[in-house]
Formats: C-alpha cells, sequence, structure tokens
C-alpha cells in the first residue's frame, strides 16, 4: 500500500526501515510542490521581464543592471532564515517540538531585525548604485529608484522566505508551494496594474512585486503561527490540553508542556546558544550570498561596457535559464528537510541515502530541461524582447549554459544536502573560490575578445567544475562528520 508523504517523514522520526521505492517516493512528493513553486517563481520573472522588455531595451537594462545586487539583498536574507531552520528540522527529526518552537520565536525577531538592517542599507545606496556598477546617465534613475523600492519591501521578502523555510523543513512542502504560485499570479496582476494601467513603468515593476510579497508574507506567517501542526504558537485549546495533561517538565525557556506563556511569544527570551548556532550555520552562507553577490555585480560591470543590448540580452538570457535550474532547487529543498531530519533523528545511513538519490534526480531533471532550453533558445528569447539584436545574442548564450546544467544540477542539490546537515563552512569556500578563481577570471579574460559570448562560455566552465567538486564531497561523505 503507497505511503503518503507524512507517514513517511513520521518512518524517519521513528528510526523504521524505508524501501528503496518509498525513499524515492517521498523525495519525489516533497520536490513536486516545491518545483512547481520554482516553476510559477521563474514563470513570474519570464513574464514581468517580458512586461519591462516590450517598453524597451533601456528599462530592461535599467533592471538588469541591479538585478544581481537585489539577488545579493535576498541571498542575505535567505542564509538568516536557514540559520534558524535547519535547526528546527533537526529538533523536528528528534520530536522535540517544543525547543523548535522555542528556535522559530527567536527567528522571527532575529530575521525582523536583519530585514531592517538590510532596507536601511538599500535606501543609502540607491542613487549611488547605478553608477558604481558602471550604467550610463540614461537608465540610472529608474535603476535607482526600482532598487530602492525593491529593499524597502526586502521584510516582506524576508518574512515569507522565513515562514516559508520553516513550513519545509517541517514537512509541510505543499502549502508555502502553493502560496509561492499565488505570489506569482498576483505579481503579475499588480505589475500589469502599476506598469501599464497606471503608466508607472520600471518603478512600477518594484510596486507590484512588493504588494504580491507583502500579502504572500502575510499568509506564509498565519499558517505557520497558527495553522502548523507542529510549530503553531498559537496552538488550539485542545492541544494545549493534551499538552498539559502530558509531562510538565520546564525546558529551561519558561515553556510547560512545549507551550510559550502568551507574553514570551511577543517579547521571546532570546537563548544565546540558539543565536550562537543559527550564526554558525548561517554565516557561512551569508558570506557566501555576499561574495557570490559581489562577484555576479562584478559579472555584471565586466557586461556593462560591451553596451545596452548585451546588457538587456545577459538579463533577459539570465531569466530564461531560470527555467532550466529552479527544478534543481526544487529538489534541493526536499534534500534539505529529509536530511536535515535523518540527521536529527540519528539515521545516518538513511541520510546518506536520501542525498545520493536526491542529487541524482536534479542531474536528470535538469539535464531534460538543458535539452528544452537549447531547442527553444530562439522562441523563449523572442517572448522577452522584440529587439533581433537582443534575441541573438541571448539565444547564443543560452546553447553555451545548456552543456552545463547537468553539473549546476549536482551542485545545487549537493548543497541542499550539505545546508541540512549544517554543513556549509567547506561548501562556500568551495563555491567561492570556483567562482571568484574560474569564472571572473575567465569572463574577464574573455570578454574584450568574445563579448557576451565570451562571458557565458566563462560562466558554463566554471558551473561545470563547481558541480564536480560538489560531487566529490557528497561521495566522501566528510559533510557528515560533523
Amino acid at each position: 500500500m503507497a505511503r503518503s508523504s507524512d507517514e513517511l517523514l513520521a518512518y524517519i522520526r521513528q528510526g523504521r526501515t524505508m524501501t528503496q521505492a518509498e525513499k524515492l517516493r517521498l523525495i519525489v512528493s516533497l520536490s513536486i510542490p516545491s518545483i512547481l513553486a520554482q516553476i510559477s517563481a521563474t514563470v513570474m520573472f519570464f513574464i514581468d521581464a517580458a512586461m519591462v522588455g516590450h517598453l524597451g531595451a533601456h528599462a530592461t537594462a535599467a533592471i538588469g543592471l541591479v538585478e544581481t545586487t537585489t539577488w545579493l539583498m535576498g541571498g542575505l536574507g535567505s542564509a538568516a532564515n536557514m540559520g534558524f531552520s535547519v535547526q528546527v528540522a533537526h529538533l523536528i527529526g528528534a520530536s522535540d517540538f517544543a525547543s523548535a518552537r522555542r528556535v522559530l520565536r527567536q527567528a522571527l525577531v532575529c530575521a525582523t531585525l536583519w530585514s531592517l538592517m538590510l532596507m536601511t542599507v538599500a535606501v543609502a545606496v540607491h542613487r549611488y548604485l547605478p553608477f558604481w556598477l558602471g550604467g550610463s546617465a540614461d537608465i540610472a534613475h529608474d535603476a535607482s529608484m526600482y532598487f530602492m523600492l525593491v529593499g524597502i519591501c526586502g521584510i516582506f521578502f524576508q518574512m515569507s522566505g522565513l515562514a516559508g523555510s520553516m513550513l519545509k523543513c517541517s514537512g509541510n512542502m505543499k502549502v508555502p508551494s502553493m502560496l509561492n504560485i499565488l505570489m506569482c499570479v498576483m505579481d503579475v496582476v499588480f505589475n500589469y496594474l502599476f506598469i501599464y494601467i497606471l503608466d508607472l513603468g520600471v518603478i512600477g515593476a518594484a510596486l507590484g512585486t512588493g504588494v504580491a510579497e507583502f500579502v504572500t508574507a502575510l499568509l506564509m506567517l498565519y499558517f505557520l503561527l497558527v495553522r502548523s501542526p507542529m510549530l503553531s504558537l498559537f496552538p488550539a485549546r485542545s492541544l494545549a490540553r493534551n499538552e498539559e495533561r502530558g509531562t510538565r517538565k520546564e525546558n529551561g525557556s519558561g515553556t510547560v508542556g512545549g507551550l510559550a506563556p502568551r507574553s514570551s511569544l511577543l517579547v521571546p527570551r532570546i537563548d544565546p546558544a540558539v543565536v550562537k548556532m543559527a550564526f554558525k550555520i548561517g554565516a557561512p552562507m551569508g558570506l557566501q550570498h555576499l561574495l557570490m553577490g559581489g562577484a555576479q555585480i562584478v559579472s555584471t560591470i565586466i557586461v556593462a561596457p560591451l553596451g545596452t543590448v548585451a546588457i538587456a540580452a545577459n538579463s533577459l538570457a539570465i531569466t530564461v535559464e531560470s527555467l532550466c535550474y529552479m527544478p534543481g532547487y526544487g529538489i534541493a529543498e526536499a534534500a534539505t528537510t529529509l536530511v536535515g531530519q535523518g540527521i536529527g533523528a540519528g539515521q545516518r545511513l538513511l541520510t546518506r541515502s536520501f542525498a545520493y538519490m536526491s542529487v541524482a534526480l536534479g542531474m536528470a531533471v535538469m539535464t531534460l530541461m538543458g535539452v528544452f532550453m537549447w531547442i527553444f533558445a530562439p522562441e523563449l528569447m523572442g517572448l522577452m524582447s522584440p529587439v533581433e539584436a537582443i534575441i541573438a545574442q541571448g539565444t547564443e548564450a543560452l546553447r553555451i549554459e545548456a552543456w552545463a546544467e547537468p553539473m549546476f544540477a549536482a551542485s545545487i542539490v549537493a548543497n541542499g544536502v550539505f545546508i541540512g546537515a549544517a554543513d556549509t563552512i567547506v561548501p562556500a569556500v568551495m563555491s567561492l573560490t570556483s567562482m571568484w578563481a574560474v569564472r571572473l577570471t575567465l569572463a574577464a579574460a574573455l570578454a574584450p575578445h568574445y563579448g557576451l559570448r565570451g562571458v557565458w562560455t566563462a560562466m558554463a566552465i566554471e558551473l561545470t567544475f563547481r558541480g564536480s567538486i560538489f560531487l566529490i564531497r557528497l561521495l566522501r561523505g566528510n559533510w557528515q562528520k560533523g
């Protein structure tokens, strides 16, 4: 009889044996909602870029110029979230739900403070950023306003990401995935309203996305804090009575039976050990995002002298390429959940099996997506922009990148495995070395002679190298030693 994903997740916590078919079924069942959400997010970016693309090359270049910097800000926010959610996954694997809720309360406070700091930085530098990146005066105003508005809305992205990450680490992939799909739909609707109906152009694209993120954040927090069976901070009275009938052992945080006093829900007592562990997990990821984002910015600086058409083609091609790698990130999220809970339950062999099967599945799916991208690159770029020169350069870039998709998948999913195991320092060093020593060095050498084609050739070589070294670490098993 086929078991549900909830039953199979319970097997991990209970230490029960799983067949290979059950493992694969669990990986697929957790991956599919995340893959659908990732693809819908890609479609959202695709439609957004197409909307802006039809405003002209200058509008596309304005967003493309600061796009890598907005990714950097988002990556720093995600790193802070993962520092806490990985701890929650381990605690849920150990069936310690009271401690998991205690970590969640502290995560809410710390993530809010972190997002406010990032917002302050974004507002402070928005006027100067386009010029720092080598942009020309004709796109600087739109680029700076877009970046400022995205930065102000960053707190919504932070809260939505934190709540979604916590739900996924508890094994609930469906709700955050459905809400992310809903956000994509809202983003398209709001962007159409602000860009075309209200005629706000590039600024409208930022506002539309911000409103969609705000609504999604509210819904994510509702399902996490109110509806989650494992992590709700406002459990139903029946659940409260059941826990009160259990052992009333003090858990060190002023909670009884795993329930926090109502006052601590608003002002939780900070546990230095929890924050220290979050920093230990999240800081390498944050540094990785910082330096990887910095590398992306340097890459943008390398592309900028190639002209407005090259900037636009580069930006739109990156959006199209995300159709290929987003399924990999969906499988990586499932791997993080399964590895995190497996380690919390003390099941090393099962954890290793989940890791290997997840990476193999990711490589298979992204290889197929790479074939799809190579074949339909001209049509996909044609949807993004009506400018023939942009279509031609973007098509060439995508067909170069398609060859790197299998190993790109290996790096994405293996990194999800390492995060679930709280192994973040060495993978971060590996990624940074690969990006700075391989990609940027090659891109700087090839761009003056081969233009955008040289930049994307460097990217394909680097992704293949990164995937190879991640596979070596995965197979050696060093990531389980912590």
